[in-house]
């Protein structure tokens, strides 16, 4: 198991989870369409927690912060599932 993280240090304990996506079992583009979903009904500053099988979810989930400007807190990249924890930005691109 990976574990990455986009805050400086590693030990930094991740904020409350809002909410949380199950999309285990569904391929590309589902997860990323299911997530923009989710993320467009919370409000800034919340987190998404996904959960995801896909093998491409690490490119994808990143590649989707990067376009959108939503934050990836910190991903968990496991054999079987990868995590994602993303905060919703106040102006999405």
């Amino acid at each position: 198991m990976t574990t990455h993280t986009a805050s400086k240090s590693d030990t930094a304990p991740l904020p409350p989870v809002d909410e949380v996506l199950d999309v285990k079992g569904l391929n590309c583009p589902l997860p990323i369409l299911k997530t923009k979903v989710a993320i467009n009904r919370m409000t800034p500053g919340q987190v998404l927690h996904v959960l995801a099988t896909d093998p491409l979810a690490v490119v994808d989930f990143r590649s989707f912060c990067a376009r959108t400007g939503h934050e990836l807190l910190k991903l968990v990249d496991d054999a079987e599932v990868c995590e994602f924890y993303i905060r919703k930005v106040e102006q999405p691109r």
